[in-house]
């Protein structure tokens, strides 16, 4: 019996460099409320968000992730031809194939990079960062692109009040390459598929080919909806507070470290306190920076914890080198945490 060759890659992976792309338009809370009863007192206090992006007609899927790939790809230090594979996390492309990855792959001018896009929420990064991960070990990409990047407001039912104000756009990225010691921790991750309504699209798109439009939505003025993503906001609360801050713990044991280790903690941007309280349950030390970006960018899904890395090192609150903690989690439910070495 022939005999394989074993593959043969790094010793372990790091994030090398990191990108992010906000979109021009700054929309403040006072928008929102022209759609929905509620107040900037109500909104700020219940998620803590203040403005947030929402993209133009020219700011498409594509064009945010260039965006932020470039900048990952410069702040990493190699050309795009050194890119083996692009990895995008969205839900808001809405072509079914082929997956945007390939376009963008072909317009940062990788050498044919493998391409592909995977849906897994506000999860995405953290999904995407682990497959990186064991490109880079196995050995079938020497630099992997991982990209987050969402268009929600073309999701966002504007007389919902309970999503209405929740969602922004924007575009993060990371380049995740060869180390010769651990810099990206073991993945705690999984699914819990019997909590799937709880964040969910209104209506699926098939629902459109049915000749009875009676059976979607329509808004105040009698016209169809778009599909928009809706949620049980208790639910998906209590869920994020008591078992992610578990998951956030199993990743910390999985690393080997304490949160005294830590330096930095990036979760996902889904609710001030949400993060609020894993910081608490956590037992997190003062000395550990938190990302809170969603003040000003609102929940950008699967881009979040790298545009949160992107602006935490811009601004000096991390530095190269730190420790953190990064954990997403959303539609599925997903989630997945590790500890990461920032770049």
């Amino acid at each position: 019996m022939a005999k394989i060759k074993p593959s043969k890659g790094a010793p372990y992976a790091r994030i090398l460099g990191v990108g992010g792309y906000r979109p021009t338009r700054v929309v403040p809370n006072e928008v929102i409320l022209e759609k929905i009863d509620s107040s900037d007192e109500w909104i700020r206090s219940r998620s803590g968000i203040e403005t947030r992006h929402w993209a133009g007609p020219d700011e498409t899927v594509a064009a945010m992730a260039i965006e932020a790939s470039g900048k990952a790809i410069a702040d990493a230090g190699i050309g795009a031809e050194q890119i083996g594979a692009v990895v995008v996390s969205t839900v808001s492309h809405f072509s079914q194939t082929p997956a945007i990855a390939t376009e963008i792959a072909d317009k940062l001018g990788t050498d044919k990079a493998a391409a592909f896009d995977i849906s897994a929420g506000c999860a995405g990064f953290g999904y995407g960062l682990t497959l990186a991960k064991g490109m880079v070990v196995e050995g079938s990409a020497e630099h992997v692109l991982v990209i987050g990047v969402e268009r929600l407001s073309d999701l966002t039912d504007l007389e919902d009040r309970a999503t209405a104000f929740l969602f922004g756009d924007g575009a993060g990225a990371v380049v995740v390459g060869p180390s010769q010691e651990p810099a990206i921790g073991p993945t705690v991750w999984g699914s819990e598929g019997d909590k799937a309504a709880t964040i969910k699209q209104t209506v699926p798109w098939d629902r459109f080919r049915i000749g009875d439009l009676t059976q979607l939505p329509v808004d105040s003025e009698g016209n169809i909806k778009f599909p928009a993503i809706t949620q049980e906001g208790q639910a998906v609360f209590r869920w994020a507070v008591f078992e992610m801050a578990k998951v956030a713990q199993q990743a910390l044991d999985a690393a080997g470290i304490t949160a005294d280790d830590l330096d930095v903690f990036i979760p996902h941007q889904a609710n001030v306190r949400i993060i609020d309280s894993m910081v608490k349950t956590l037992k997190l030390p003062e000395h550990v920076t938190v990302a809170r970006d969603i003040r000003t960018t609102g929940n950008t899904s699967a881009a979040s914890i790298p545009l949160a890395m992107e602006r935490l090192l811009a601004t000096g609150e991390a530095k190269s080198g730190d420790t953190a903690l990064v954990i997403g989690f959303g539609a599925g439910l997903v989630y997945a945490a590790t500890v990461v070495t920032l770049p």
